[in-house]
């Protein structure tokens, strides 16, 4: 049974149209990043779910009932903010209760609920604290305790992550995913970093303008964008213009090959178009073969080599593993292709 569906969702501010003609359908205990560039929609869209602005078109609907009028305290959504919104003059353990108390639970059952939640988030015996007493990663797992403190239908969280340093966040991204895998409850989180949507989601929803440009698993995003936007946007993609031939030949920067059954071409013959190819789908050869280059920039990041080529002013970027790492230095000249299967050709 879909738990989340989306229908012609529109939000406009006057003359803007943040929102468009979103409709999408989320099962019940997926978690979803909306992901996209700032100003692109995602919060106002993430804000339309929570009830905290209207629609202009459009319905909300949740387990099949209409919730696009309902008022946001009694849609059983669960929220964290951005800036967390905790507040300073309660304890660890007020914070928490709080949806709970303005919803007028009995105080016996806010007691326990919060002590299942410090335990839950791995906050146990901290609930007299104030939240200047607290790490930032503590104070993040206070705001995502008082989002869960309702049991939520939806958890909804926006760019939740943001402010901590770089360890600490990839260490809260497996603690959040971990934690919502344990629950089962549906999630949507907005974030504008491509690596943190790729790693937690289930669903990837990638906005931009106001609208949806692609949906699917992390897998089916980076490896078959849908447009010249997504591939661009979704990690690193060589863009390269080409022209493709009636007779499936693709012409890039005048090196011409055969299609492959396993390409995707997802536009008609013509010229004007862009090749889209992975980093660790474009291969090093020897001179003369394939598309002619220059290494201009060799960098050792780990995990993996990084050489920038450059082919009369086009950068082209080929990414190996240390343990392939090509007998190639900077200033060689060298030959390029692009893996069989692994290429995207667009409309520009």
């Amino acid at each position: 049974m879909t738990e989340l569906s989306l229908r012609g969702l529109t939000k406009r501010f006057g003359r803007l149209t943040a929102v468009e003609d979103v409709t999408l359908d989320i099962p019940d205990g997926t978690f979803v990043c909306l992901l996209g560039p700032s100003g692109c929609g995602k919060t106002t869209l993430l804000r339309l779910l929570a009830g905290l602005e209207s629609p202009s078109e459009g319905r909300i609907m949740v387990a099949g009932e209409d919730q696009t009028a309902v008022m946001p305290e009694k849609r059983d959504f669960g929220m964290v903010f951005q800036s967390l919104a905790l507040f300073p003059h309660l304890s660890v353990a007020e914070n928490i209760a709080y949806p709970l108390t303005i919803r007028g639970r009995p105080k016996s059952e806010a007691r326990k609920r919060v002590e299942e939640l410090l335990d839950l988030v791995q906050l146990s015996g901290l609930g007299d604290r104030r939240i200047h007493q607290l790490s930032g990663g503590q104070r993040q797992r206070v705001a995502i305790a008082r989002g869960l403190a309702i049991d939520p239908r939806v958890f909804l969280l926006d760019e939740p992550l943001s402010a901590l340093d770089a360890n600490l966040r990839e260490h809260m991204q497996v603690e959040l995913r971990q934690l919502q895998q344990r629950l089962g409850v549906t999630t949507i989180v907005v974030t504008h970093d491509q690596k943190e949507a790729l790693t937690m989601a289930d669903m990837v929803i990638v906005m931009d303008e106001g609208r949806v440009q692609q949906i699917g698993s992390p897998m089916e995003i980076y490896r078959d964008p849908a447009n010249a936007f997504v591939a661009g946007f979704i990690g690193t993609s060589n863009l390269l213009p080409c022209t493709l031939e009636a007779g499936g030949r693709i012409e890039v920067l005048g090196y011409r090959f055969e299609a492959d059954a396993a390409d995707r071409i997802k536009a008609e013959p013509g010229t004007g178009l862009i090749l889209s190819v992975r980093p660790e789908d474009v291969q090093l050869a020897a001179p003369g073969e394939g598309l002619s280059a220059k290494v201009i920039f060799i960098r050792d990041l780990g995990e993996s080599i990084q050489y920038v080529l450059d082919h009369d002013g086009q950068d082209i970027i080929a990414l190996y593993a240390p343990s392939a790492r090509p007998d190639i230095d900077l200033g060689d000249d060298v030959g390029v292709t692009f893996s069989p299967g692994k290429r995207v050709v667009f409309p520009a």
